[in-house]
Order: C-alpha cells, then sequence, then structure tokens
C-alpha cells in the first residue's frame, strides 16, 4: 500500500523544493513534475512530489490525518 501525503511548497530550488507537511518541513523531488509554484500543493510519496493537487482537496485531506491523530490511531 502507499500512502501519499499533501504537503504546501514553500521554498524551490532547481529541482528540489521545501514543502511544509502538517508542521514539518521537508525537502522533496520535483523532477516527476512541471511547472511547481510557490503555494502549490504536491502529493508526496517517497521523497517525491507526484501530483499538483488543489488546495481544497489538500485541506479535506489534512483534516483527516489531524482526526486521525487526535484519537492517537496510531
Amino acid at each position: 500500500m502507499c500512502l501519499g501525503l499533501p504537503a504546501k511548497v514553500i521554498n524551490i530550488e532547481g529541482n528540489n523544493a521545501e514543502v511544509e507537511m502538517m508542521g514539518v518541513v521537508n525537502k522533496v523531488s520535483i523532477d516527476l513534475l512541471e511547472n511547481v509554484k510557490l503555494g502549490d500543493y504536491v502529493l508526496v510519496h517517497a521523497g517525491c512530489a507526484i501530483q499538483i493537487v488543489d488546495q481544497e482537496e489538500a485541506s479535506k485531506t489534512i483534516d483527516i490525518f489531524n482526526e486521525i491523530r487526535e484519537l492517537g490511531i496510531k
């Protein structure tokens, strides 16, 4: 099973981007995508941005993960 998490692009340097994901900043590869811009939300899997997603869809997914975290489900 694969799990991709939505993350907001906060900085771009060449083919890498810094993304914020639920309060954590990570560097990811954006080699697989074209036209990634600051403020975009991307789906991240295994250190790579694999898809640009709209903000509404990203927010829904983040809300679900926050609910799970609040319930203490692991």
